[in-house]
This record gives C-alpha cells, structure tokens and sequence, in this order.
C-alpha cells in the first residue's frame, strides 16, 4: 500500500501499524482492491469519491485486530485518505466533503483517519461537528489523536463532559492524562455531586479527571 511518507517517527509507526492489522486480518480480494484504490487515489484524488464509500462493503465492518474502536473499513479509509497526494487547503476541502456527505459510518472513518493526515487544524471543523451529535461512536472517535493535538482546552473540557453524559469510557480519550487540569477536575466533581443529588449512578470512570492533577 504505497502513500506518502508520514512526517514524523511516530506517525511512521502509526502508518505501519495499521498496514500490519490490515494485512493480518483482509481476505487477498480485499488485500488486492484496497492497493489498487489506493493507486487509484494517489493517481486521482477525485477517485476517493468512488472508492470511500464501499469500502465497508469491500473491507468488511467487523472490528480492525488491535485497534480499539476500529472496524476494518475505517483503517481501508484512513490508508486510503492518507494515499492522496494533496495536503494543507486542498486536503482539508476533500476531508470536510467526504465527511458532509457521508453518512455515520463513512464520517466515522474520516475521523479515524485525521491522524494520519497533515492538515494541521484545518479539520477541526470536522471534530467540532461530531462533537455536537449524540452519536457515542462519532464523538469517541473525535477524541481521539487529532482532537488531542489540536482542540482547545475549553472545547476538549466540554467534550471531556459529555462522555460522562453519554457514557463513553474516559479511558478512550486520547490524551487524558497529559491534558486534564484543575478546572476539568471542578467540573467532574459538579456532575458526580449532582448526579448523587439527582439519585443517578455517577460513572466508576470519573475519578480519572477528579483525581489529583
């Protein structure tokens, strides 16, 4: 699966980790279509059109081995993403369009696939917008690396919240531990004093943002 080169160390492991999984877990017909697309991408980034939306269809949907919250047709995605020879401007046009258009599971996989991609905080809008549904899978997947480096404090806070609210395990969210602070602790000990108040149970997993900073 030819693609640019990452920037970075890190997202060099990244890339090779993914292609790992997908190699281990996709049946060749799938292996043999996903390198053609992504040939096809790097070629023609309008290609992504086409390509994008089968890719549950061509990769499968059941879940990508060793990548938590991953299904096999979000990892095609983000390689198929991350294959495209545009970045800055052009490729955050193409990310915001593939998300506006698709529908949950296609926008669940441009979510996963923002770490893989140089757009600096051009997508933010994208994390914004899945920040702002009640859809749990959307709003994990942008918690994840992207919104780690590139949310601000105020917005990760308020995301931070709303997993409480919807249930999504704070164990998930990328970044954690590096990012919580005194005023998101104050605000985990408001909910837990007011569910209590309220007669609900108060999440086990709110003594990670409560806890000491």
């Amino acid at each position: 699966m030819t693609r640019p080169v990452p920037a970075t160390v890190a997202d060099l492991l990244l890339a090779r980790s993914l292609d790992v999984a997908l190699q281990s877990c996709l049946d060749p017909a799938a292996l043999q279509w996903l390198g053609e697309s992504t040939a096809a991408v790097y070629a023609d980034t309008t290609a992504l059109a086409t390509v994008f939306p089968v890719a549950r269809r061509r990769c499968g949907g059941t879940p990508l081995p060793g990548w938590w919250g991953w299904s096999r047709a979000d990892g095609a995605r983000a390689v198929l993403l991350s294959s495209t020879a545009l970045d800055g401007p052009e490729l955050a046009d193409t990310v915001l369009r593939l998300y506006r258009d698709g529908g949950a599971d296609e926008r669940h996989g441009v979510l996963r696939a923002l770490p893989f991609l140089p757009l600096g905080d051009r997508a933010l809008p994208v994390v914004d917008d899945a920040l702002r549904t009640n859809d749990t899978r959307l709003i994990g997947a942008a918690l994840g690396p992207y919104a780690r480096a590139h949310l601000d404090q105020h917005r990760w806070r308020q995301a931070v919240l709303k997993c409480l609210f919807t249930g999504i395990p704070l164990s998930r969210v990328a970044g954690l531990d590096e990012r919580r602070d005194a005023e998101l602790a104050a605000m985990g000990r408001m909910f837990a004093r007011e569910r209590r108040a309220a007669g609900r149970p108060v999440p086990e997993d709110v003594w990670l943002i409560v806890r000491p900073v």
